[in-house]
């Protein structure tokens, strides 16, 4: 089959890399954090691997030299500094928020669609790897990988993630084992403090009962305005955070002011709609148009959980996601 694909035979070069398309995809989020560069990427990979398939040496698997064009699309993507905008979304705001109890650097992060995951092949990491492959997609793990330089973003996926060995990220990156080691010594270290104290630990499996039931609680509060219900669903330290937008509230009283300030809050009729987001429970966020007869989509909220209260929520005002998800571009009223 490789000698066809080098021959110029496109059937088999998809027979080829087919089987590894949507783990590269979910390889390119991960060091990327969206889902719109993460395809993109994942194109620009197979065109190169296309174009220099006569220069593959056969030292390493197909899937291996893959991830290793992969990996290297991406830290040029992310050198790119028109890639992305800014927190462009400050300036979309209706009133100004409330004070957060933190500001920080605008993240540039997207949500996974569920449906994406369902279609990875079965591949198991390598015997380096420390991520179990839900944990690795979880939306607080890749937004703390979003925070680390480039380089260490990609050694940890590669070793940490998918498993390889040193001397094999090494030559994927063209740098030293040193080089490797010292870059995952400081990227574990800088996402261990990254990432929420709660984490996941008794969180309801997902899908599961127990997991509808405290869904089906915060939807029920959300849209009847019930502050006070939605609050009750929260751990103490949750945390509310809004993607680009530099700011975050932490605690039931932050999270409260916030909803507080916002005017549509209890006087437009609002809309959740379940769907899932990198393993997690998501809504798409609908409000209500007042001078037509439909509700149209304000934004899509992801939830993490913590036992049986919700410690995080992700809210990412951008409507293009809408279509990802399957979402409706309007709801009847």
């Amino acid at each position: 089959m490789l000698a066809r694909a080098r021959a110029g035979d496109g059937e088999a070069f998809r027979e080829l890399t087919d089987p590894h398309r949507h783990e590269l995809q979910l390889h390119c989020y991960r060091i990327l954090g969206s889902v719109q560069d993460a395809e993109d990427t994942l194109q620009e990979t197979l065109l190169a691997a296309w174009r220099g398939l006569d220069r593959f040496e056969e030292r390493a698997s197909i899937r291996s030299w893959l991830y290793k064009i992969a990996t290297n699309r991406c830290l040029n993507a992310l050198r790119d500094k028109d890639r992305r905008p800014a927190a462009a979304a400050r300036s979309q705001w209706s009133a100004p928020p409330p004070e957060p109890t933190r500001r920080t650097e605008p993240l540039w992060l997207q949500p996974y669609p569920d449906a994406l995951l369902d279609d990875l092949p079965d591949t198991a990491p390598g015997p380096e790897a420390r991520y179990e492959t839900k944990e690795a997609v979880a939306l607080a793990f890749v937004a703390g990988l979003q925070r680390l330089p480039p380089r260490q973003r990609a050694v940890l996926v590669l070793r940490d993630v998918l498993g390889y060995p040193a001397a094999q990220a090494a030559d994927m990156l063209a740098v030293s084992e040193v080089s490797v080691n010292s870059a995952l010594q400081r990227a574990r270290a800088t996402l261990a403090a990254q990432l929420p104290a709660a984490g996941r630990d008794g969180a309801p499996a997902p899908r599961s009962a127990r997991e509808r039931e405290l869904t089906g609680r915060f939807t029920d509060a959300f849209e009847a305005a019930d502050i006070e219900r939605l609050v009750g669903l929260l751990t103490d330290d949750a945390l509310l955070t809004m993607p680009p937008e530099p700011l975050e509230y932490r605690g039931p009283a932050a999270i409260t002011e916030f909803f507080r300030s916002r005017a549509w809050w209890g006087t437009q009729a609002t809309r959740l709609v379940p769907t899932r987001a990198n393993n997690e429970p998501a809504f798409g966020y609908y409000l209500a148009d007042p001078d037509e007869p439909v509700a149209r989509p304000h934004s899509l909220v992801v939830l993490t959980l913590a036992g049986d209260k919700i410690c995080a929520i992700t809210r990412f005002g951008d409507d293009n996601l809408f279509p990802r998800f399957g979402l409706p571009p309007t709801l009847p009223r």
